[in-house]
């Protein structure tokens, strides 16, 4: 076919549009398990400063004519800082015009499903978005050295439901909370078999969303968010107070589209031009802060 006009971005506009941008930001929120569990901030180009409290007023009792105690309370501040996600999908022109089995069709979810992977490796383990390198945020929740491991606890002790338990006792004896469970799907086939003294199921499900990568259900009167990639190095799934922690996004997810650019494919840099391929570019800032570490617990497979 001759060409009669030189090739435009106005070419893919049915593929992926500026309105759609939110949505994909939106899905990989839903989908994030961390994002589920952790309050999120505003968030700035420049950061912003999250006050937390380090230290509570105390009231005492006063006998007649005696002096009346002073107190005061405290906060130190916590600086979240926006850090870039990306991710770029390369396809020939002709996958784009064609989208065989839906492939095109299905890279929207697919993205969601990267970013909230991404997020999740780096807020708990420090893990670039395949799980291997490091992650760009200071601290991380699988720095904690509260440790339980399942199956520490024999069925006539409690079981998986004593080992859940444990968990709660090293927070609440540190003087910290528990006020949800990030677990991996490996986690449910363990809660789903475990009851309590009275014979009572530990883990109640609710009903299950199959437009999220992250499942909801309920723990010890907890909530409990249950998704793929949190387990890692034979750890399932952590316990803590979330609201100890906060995450923040710049916007949404933004994207950029090219057909002229250049992209690293295999460690050489290959013309989009020149090859016929189409580079879909998404990209966007996050930002996660935690007060400590030690506001969480690790739940480790029996084993590792």
């Amino acid at each position: 076919m001759t060409i009669t006009a030189p090739r435009t971005l106005a070419d893919f506009d049915g593929f992926l549009t500026p309105a759609e941008s939110a949505p994909i930001f939106d899905d990989a929120a839903r989908q994030s398990v961390v994002q589920r569990l952790t309050p999120r901030v505003p968030l700035g180009i420049s950061g912003q400063k999250i006050p937390i409290t380090t230290g509570k007023p105390v009231a005492n009792w006063v006998g007649e004519g005696g002096r009346k105690p002073t107190t005061q309370g405290s906060k130190a501040l916590r600086h979240i800082e926006p850090k870039k996600l990306a991710a770029i999908v390369v396809n020939s022109a002709e996958v784009v015009r064609a989208d065989p089995g839906g492939y095109v069709s299905s890279l929207r979810g697919d993205l969601a499903e990267a970013f909230a992977i991404a997020f999740d490796y780096a807020a708990l383990y420090n893990l670039g978005g395949d799980g291997t390198g490091t992650g760009p945020f200071d601290n991380y929740v699988a720095e904690t050295t509260k440790a339980v491991t399942f199956g520490d606890a024999d069925q006539d002790e409690g079981g998986i439901h004593a080992d859940v338990v444990s968990g709660l006792s090293l927070l609440v004896n540190d003087g910290r909370r528990l006020t949800g469970f990030a677990f991996d799907d490996v986690a449910e086939p363990t809660f789903l078999n475990a009851v309590d003294a009275n014979g009572r199921p530990i883990y109640i499900d609710t009903p299950l969303d199959d437009t999220t990568r992250a499942r909801n259900g309920r723990l010890i009167v907890r909530q409990s968010w249950m998704g793929e990639g949190i387990a890692h190095g034979g750890i399932v799934g952590f316990g803590g107070d979330w609201a100890k922690a906060a995450w923040g996004a710049v916007g949404g997810i933004t994207y950029r589209v090219s057909t002229e650019g250049t992209v690293t494919i295999d460690d050489e840099l290959v013309s989009l031009f020149e090859h016929n391929l189409v580079a879909i570019l998404a990209e966007a800032e996050y930002g996660w802060v935690m007060n400590d570490p030690e506001d969480f617990v690790r739940y480790e497979a029996d084993g590792s």
